[in-house]
C-alpha cells in the first residue's frame, strides 16, 4: 500500500510473487515527487504491473491514471456506471484547486461477481454502490481480504453528500456485500488504516448489523 496526494488516498498494488506481475488499484500519486516515488518502489520490488483497476473514479482515486497509462501502457478498468464520474473529474479538481492529468478512457468490463486474475490470484468483483455510482470492491477469499474503496472504513462509512451516492445504497452495500464475509476478512479502505469485517459489525457507529436496510434506490 502506497499513500499518496492531498487526500492522503490509499493506493494498492497486489503481487503475484512468483511472476512478479503486478495488478495496480485507484493510483493517486500525484505529483512528479510521488510519481517518482512509485516507480521506484516498483523497480526496488521488480514488479511487472499488468492491470489498472478503479473502485471508483472520484478525482483522488484517478490522479494516477494517466501516469500510469504513460509509463506502463496500462488503462483503467471499472463499473460502466463509473464512466460518468470520470468524466466529472476535471471540475472536481478544479474545486479542490489540483492539478489533473486526463485519465484515459474508462474500460467498464467490471461486473458484480465476476473475477479479475493474475496468475493463481482470483479477486472476486463486488458491486458496492452509495459512495460512488458504479463503486466496485476486490475480493480475495483465498487470502482473506477486501479492497474495498471509500465504502467502509474503520469505524466510519465514505460520504454521501457527493452527486451520485445514496446513504441508503450505502448501508446495503455492506450489509449485504461486506457484513457477510468472514468475520476475519481484512478491509483496506482507500483511505486510512485496515480494519476487520468482525471489527466493523461490533463497532462502526454508522452501520450496525441489525438495522433495516432498504432496497437500492434508481
Amino acid at each position: 500500500m502506497f499513500t499518496y496526494g492531498p487526500f492522503s488516498e490509499n493506493t494498492y498494488v497486489l503481487e503475484d510473487s512468483d511472476s512478479k506481475e503486478c495488478i495496480i488499484i485507484d493510483p493517486g500519486m500525484y505529483g512528479s515527487t510521488e510519481q517518482n516515488d512509485f516507480l521506484t518502489r516498483l523497480k526496488e520490488l521488480n514488479l511487472i504491473p499488468k492491470l489498472l483497476l478503479n473502485t471508483h473514479c472520484h478525482i483522488d482515486h484517478v490522479l494516477g491514471n494517466k501516469f500510469v497509462k504513460d509509463i506502463f501502457n496500462l488503462d483503467p478498468h471499472g463499473h460502466e456506471l463509473a464512466a460518468k464520474t470520470l468524466t466529472m473529474a476535471e471540475m472536481s479538481a478544479q474545486i479542490y484547486g489540483l492539478s489533473y492529468d486526463h485519465s484515459p478512457e474508462l474500460i467498464t468490463d467490471l461486473k458484480h461477481g465476476e473475477f479479475v486474475k493474475l496468475q493463481g490470484h482470483k479477486l472476486k468483483i463486488l458491486f458496492i454502490p452509495g459512495h460512488a455510482p458504479g463503486h466496485v470492491g476486490f475480493y480475495n477469499e483465498k487470502e482473506g481480504y477486501l479492497i474495498g474503496g471509500d465504502v467502509l472504513f474503520r469505524e466510519s462509512v465514505g460520504r454521501v453528500d457527493l452527486p451520485g451516492s445514496n446513504a441508503a445504497d450505502l448501508a446495503k452495500s455492506i450489509k449485504e456485500q461486506i457484513y457477510v464475509l468472514p468475520e476475519e476478512t481484512l478491509i483496506y479502505p482507500g483511505h486510512g488504516p485496515e480494519t476487520t469485517v468482525g471489527h466493523e459489525k461490533k463497532n462502526n457507529p454508522l452501520v450496525k448489523v441489525n438495522e433495516k436496510v432498504e432496497p437500492f434506490l434508481g
